[in-house]
């Protein structure tokens, strides 16, 4: 499943906004566009919105700082973002090409999931029961994907895993993404409310949860999709390995702890009436919708980068791992 795609100079972005009952592939051109798809979520998972803005970056003309801050400003939390655009102006400034450069992000991205998708495996049994949070797969990445890799990849080695997926309100994507990739897949998926989660773990049905990554701090504090530091907290409680799959280039060494990641706060009408067909509350009703939560690095059992596996205690295995 592709979700970018560059072909004949030009960049085909599959419309997550649209799944699962329409797969359209758009054609962004100006940085508008770009910002549009960002914001909107048309692309989301860290590292496909870093791979998305790396083509912005080379396929939009002007000034080339004033697009970097620009695009990082759609999405704060995700520092691939930010991490890609950095590495796109360095590639400006030193003369390089930036299709090619681009192009160079999105192939060591497929080999960053193959190698998290693999250590991830490793930690896996045949026959486990897995939980998932939101959506880490292909359409987050660009190929496998990070927490769903281990069970993409699985897949094709034979095993076989019993997935429940949190629907992960309120845009749903564990129902609309993880669910529709997992089908897609042949793999054995059963999608949950997010309020259902300590049931099937209280009935011994989870062995480990997977999840993804959008910024991880120095001191392994992480930022995950709403609602995962719930799971982190149900996970500690009934002895459950609690995973988290993310490149390296997620990893902000200038952030010391969870304390300093910024949460990124949506529309409140994303709780009330996307994906309904009528409101489910008054228009007069406040809502709160933080798109993020910190995930406190003790209730982490690991996290897994294309560099390897960082046990406990975690500050100590990222810095081994800082370059």
């Amino acid at each position: 499943m592709e979700n970018i795609k560059f072909e004949n100079g030009t960049l085909y972005l599959l419309d997550q906004t649209l799944l699962p009952n329409e797969e359209k592939y758009i054609t962004p051109k100006t940085k508008e566009d770009y910002f549009y798809a960002i914001k909107t979520l048309q692309v989301r998972g860290a590292p496909a919105i870093g791979i998305f803005a790396a083509y912005a970056m080379a396929l939009v003309e002007g000034d080339i700082k004033e697009l970097k801050a620009y695009l990082d400003s759609a999405r704060p939390t995700a520092v691939n973002l930010s991490w890609a655009t950095a590495r796109m102006l360095d590639a400006y400034k030193q003369g390089k090409n930036l299709i090619v450069e681009a192009i160079a992000i999105h192939n060591e991205d497929k080999e960053m999931c193959k190698k998290i998708s693999e250590y991830g495996l490793s930690l896996l049994h045949n026959g486990d029961g897995i939980l998932t949070h939101c959506n880490a797969g292909a359409l987050a990445t660009s190929q496998y994907g990070t927490g769903l890799g281990p069970l993409l990849l699985g897949k094709e080695k034979g095993y076989n895993f019993k997935v429940f997926t949190d629907e992960t309100r309120p845009l749903l994507q564990g129902a609309r993404l993880t669910s529709y990739e997992l089908e897609k897949a042949g793999i054995d998926v059963t999608l949950i409310c997010d309020n259902m989660a300590s049931l099937v773990m209280k009935q011994g049905k989870i062995n480990a949860v997977l999840v993804g990554a959008d910024r991880i701090a120095a001191n392994g504090d992480t930022a995950n999709k709403i609602g995962t530091s719930g799971a982190a907290i149900l996970a500690k409680h009934y002895g459950i390995p609690f995973y988290v799959l993310a490149p390296y280039s997620t990893i902000d060494f200038n952030c010391k702890s969870g304390e300093d990641i910024i949460i990124e706060e949506r529309n409140g009408d994303e709780i009330k009436s996307l994906f309904f067909e009528k409101p489910t509350a008054l228009n007069e009703t406040k809502c709160f919708n933080p798109a993020f939560d910190v995930t406190d690095n003790e209730l982490i059992t690991a996290i897994i980068t294309e560099k390897g596996i960082i046990k406990q205690p975690l500050k100590e295995g990222l810095e081994k791992l800082y370059d």
